[in-house]
């Protein structure tokens, strides 16, 4: 029970590694918000986890819909004492200068924007409190970037800069800030970020990854849950690898 007592909210949390970490968080004693554009999906796992959960509807790149998500927060149970930015989009394998304005408009709105406005919405609270811990989802992209997935590449390494800056920030404040960046995951974002799945495709992804296999949803949940807990009371600023070795 490593967070017993504690609150979170878990953006993109009705699939993939959103999911697995509210999951986690549940079953360690917290209370989680699930927040995702998919509002029924939000809805189906808050069923499934019980009291312990609750769902919310959110378009993590409007500020409208952040508002109306920390009130919701605010409503349940206070200002939350972890806030989990999992949500993110990628664009289809492109080279740099085929990739719409449209699609790079959507990666930097989910991926680094909603970070922002999560930010303008709950960390004056945060400061008031003095506490509270924030998880952001980069990716072994932002580190170590493959071919065609440029600009998600490179809102994955806004990520980063933006998670060290934000801990150096807000570290006189007792607000610890960190970032996990995975590798590729049994995700609905793994077709994505093959561009089609197939055991070819597969077999050359994993050829990259020395443990031999992609992340899952509990490996990045069992990483969060850590450093989310009191028990990494001493780090911040960290961007934690979860990628079997990938970025060696």
């Amino acid at each position: 029970m490593r967070l017993e007592g504690k609150t979170a909210i878990v953006t993109g949390a009705a699939s993939g590694f959103g999911a697995g970490i509210a999951r986690k968080f549940v079953a360690e004693g917290a209370r989680v918000m699930i927040a995702d554009l998919n509002g029924d999906g939000a809805a189906a796992l808050a069923s499934e986890l019980g009291e312990a959960a609750v769902a919310q509807t959110v378009d993590v790149a409007d500020a409208a819909s952040i508002a109306a998500m920390q009130a919701a927060a605010d409503a349940a149970w206070g200002t939350p004492d972890i806030i989990v930015n999992n949500a993110g989009v990628t664009h289809l394998p492109t080279p740099l200068e085929d990739v719409s304005e449209a699609d790079f408009d959507r990666v930097f709105n989910v991926n680094c924007k909603s970070i922002y406005l999560i930010a303008k919405a709950f960390v004056a609270a945060m400061k008031a409190r003095g506490a509270g811990a924030i998880l952001n989802m980069s990716s072994t992209a932002g580190l170590s970037p493959r071919p065609n997935l440029n600009w998600y590449n490179a809102s994955k390494g806004w990520v980063n800069l933006a998670t060290r800056t934000m801990a150096v920030e807000l570290a006189p404040f007792g607000i610890r800030v960190n970032a996990l960046n995975p590798v590729a995951g049994e995700t609905p974002l793994l077709k994505s970020f093959m561009g089609e799945d197939t055991p070819e495709m597969r077999a050359k992804f994993l050829s990259t990854i020395p443990l031999g296999r992609f992340s899952t949803p509990q490996d990045l949940a069992n990483a969060a849950c850590f450093l989310c807990s009191d028990e990494a009371s001493m780090i911040t600023g960290t961007l934690l690898e979860v990628d079997g070795g990938r970025c060696i």
